[in-house]
């Protein structure tokens, strides 16, 4: 296990963590969370031993196989293949051997290769950059060919490469699309390992922990549960402060008239139960919030025309290749839309057409007499003056503005003090989005389009977004892989996907749905592609016979999958009993030895269960591949 036994972190004259106690039982998943500058990262780099503590000692076991993140990679001529292959140290190393052996060391060595199953490692390194995004012919391009948001995808796969005890991942989502964070969900709720992951994306962390760690005033807090579980611990403390309490029934009474004003207006029935049940969620967590340093709102958008923009018989591409075709788009005043698709299907084009920032190849785009712009771009940051101040680029907007004012209002973002005048050069990536999106607040706009507005924003940065953009009155154009900030801000759904711009009759879980489905349907489509020329009656015949066959076997998975779910609930729950430091006395001995072979016992049992669910997969896959 980790153990910190009172660790003080210290950055020149601050501390990031004091007298700190933190215990890590093996394969638990913690989140780790706090404010940007808290000490996380600089906590991994404890762990990884490239830094030391102040004070107090840590321990960890010498054996344990670590893989980390790394948040930067050089522009290299490796390919991308090899370059996730790279985190496979010891295939590497194997590899390397093989070179230079003979004999009997030769034979050890191969049998050290199989050992590792190096030979399926190629196909394993596909999988993950598939499950990442990149395309088929993307493993055999130079990293150097890749952006940086792609690079990290690439360190994000080598460290899921590297076979580990602990893995540490820092903001692996940052740069994903949903599909990708929905594919790395499942990857990390099957991984065997101690995992801790710095995450702001509530519903990642909600999915995939099942304990939260967060720094405050320097210390590690630690919560049962996952991050919603944290939240409703927290409202509670702070429920018992008196200091917080008319502060903390104003934000509920705030969240009850937005829930209560969407009931009056919901239109779409499957849509709006699903839409209720979020803000309904929302109300209660908001308590957790009151004493968030952020906490703004957009101005009234003023008067709108109708439509503000649309696009008919609409190509949006680039050069004379479109990536979607006779698209028909209207922005009215009030639209929520939440973009959805594929990565690359054209949802960012389709933005980017709407900012004006790409001519259409085809049709018509119609702005309205009164549309009025706030585009937060993926790029946003690269086009921040670094130079200047954030309170400067406000007053370049607004010569007149007064200096009382500007403070006033970067306040909201947390900018607080002579922060606000100060240049923006040595800022952070969260503190730069946080002033991005203090300009397009204070231009007034009454259309939001917003690319991945969350990137880079911590939970409590996030948290005051989603709450903005519910009071925002004007219209919301949403592509994000931020589930909360898509539940709680928008009313419907389009799709964009295989060219065309369509209306998604559903919500965020049947979009899972239809990915998975979308996903079955091109490898059959590719298991198909290399098949003799059958009749269509035959082949449907195939099929038809194939889902007999698999039938058995894939409601004996899913059985077997409620199975695993139920022990490792079991587990968590002795793992949230062993957390307990209360647990280790000589009086309560018998009782930990208890717990202890019970947990030995259940995770025997998970292990046979993991075993058959591996054996009866791989029949299926079998079967699939027929």
């Amino acid at each position: 296990m980790i153990q910190l036994q009172q660790v003080s972190l210290q950055i020149g004259r601050q501390f990031l963590l004091q007298s700190a106690d933190l215990t890590v039982f093996p394969g638990q998943k913690v989140g780790l969370i706090g404010a940007n500058g808290s000490g996380k990262s600089t906590l991994f780099q404890l762990l990884l031993g490239r830094v030391a503590s102040d004070s107090g000692q840590w321990d960890m076991p010498r054996n344990w196989r670590i893989a980390h993140m790394a948040q930067e990679v050089e522009a290299l001529e490796r390919t991308a293949l090899d370059y996730v292959l790279d985190g496979d140290q010891e295939l590497r190393r194997l590899e390397a051997s093989l070179e230079q052996a003979h004999g009997e060391a030769l034979a050890r060595l191969y049998a050290d290769m199989e050992r590792i199953q190096a030979y399926s490692a190629p196909a394993r390194a596909q999988q993950l950059l598939s499950g990442l995004g990149f395309a088929p012919t993307d493993s055999e391009r130079p990293v150097s060919d890749f952006s940086g948001g792609w690079r990290i995808r690439l360190n994000l796969a080598q460290a899921l490469m590297c076979p580990s005890d602990l893995l540490l991942l820092d903001e692996p989502t940052n740069h994903l699309d949903l599909d990708a964070t929905l594919w790395l969900e499942q990857w990390l709720q099957r991984y065997p390992g101690t995992l801790l992951i710095i995450s702001h994306d509530r519903d990642f962390l909600d999915n995939v922990v099942q304990r939260i760690v967060s720094i405050e005033n320097n210390k590690l807090n630690s919560y049962t549960g996952n991050y919603s579980s944290y939240e409703q611990q927290r409202a509670e403390q702070l429920a018992q402060q008196q200091a917080s309490f008319e502060k903390q029934q104003e934000r509920i009474a705030h969240m009850q008239a937005y829930v209560n004003r969407f009931r009056a207006q919901a239109t779409k029935a499957r849509q709006a139960q699903s839409r209720l049940k979020a803000l309904e969620r929302m109300e209660t967590i908001a308590p957790a919030h009151v004493d968030s340093p952020f906490q703004f709102s957009f101005f009234p958008p003023g008067k709108m025309s109708s439509p503000l923009i649309k696009l008919a018989q609409a190509d949006i591409g680039y050069g004379q290749s479109p990536v979607l075709q006779n698209a028909n788009f209207s922005v009215l005043p009030g639209t929520r839309i939440g973009l959805l698709g594929p990565n690359g299907a054209g949802k960012s084009s389709l933005i980017k057409t709407l900012a004006g920032d790409l001519p259409l190849l085809a049709g018509e785009c119609v702005k309205g007499e009164n549309f009025n712009l706030g585009y937060f771009a993926q790029d946003q940051l690269e086009a921040l003056d670094l130079g200047a101040s954030a309170a400067l680029h406000i007053q370049r907007l607004s010569p007149g503005a007064r200096e009382q004012e500007v403070r006033n209002f970067l306040g909201g973002f947390g900018f607080q003090g002579d922060r606000a005048f100060e240049p923006i050069r040595h800022f952070s990536g969260g503190e730069k989005a946080r002033v991005a999106l203090a300009i397009i607040t204070w231009k007034k706009p009454n259309v939001m389009l917003l690319d991945e507005p969350t990137n880079h924003l911590d939970l409590e940065m996030r948290q005051a977004l989603t709450v903005a953009l519910q009071d925002f009155e004007g219209a919301v154009i949403v592509v994000s892989h931020d589930r909360h900030l898509l539940r709680n801000t928008v009313d419907e759904f389009v799709l964009v996907a295989d060219g065309k711009v369509t209306d998604f009759d559903g919500d965020l879980d049947d979009y899972y749905r239809w990915l998975l489905q979308r996903r079955q349907q091109e490898g059959a489509d590719e298991r198909n592609a290399g098949a003799s020329p059958d009749s269509k009656k035959v082949l449907r015949q195939k099929a038809a016979a194939r889902r007999e066959q698999l039938k058995p076997l894939t409601n004996k998975r899913k059985q077997l999958e409620r199975d695993m779910a139920k022990l490792q609930a079991q587990l968590a729950e002795l793992d949230a009993k062993l957390a307990d430091e209360a647990l280790y006395t000589d009086e309560k001995k018998g009782e930990l030895a208890q717990l202890l072979e019970d947990q030995t016992q259940l995770r025997s049992r998970l292990s046979d269960q993991e075993d058959l669910w591996l054996g009866v997969s791989e029949e299926i896959e079998a079967l699939e591949a027929e």
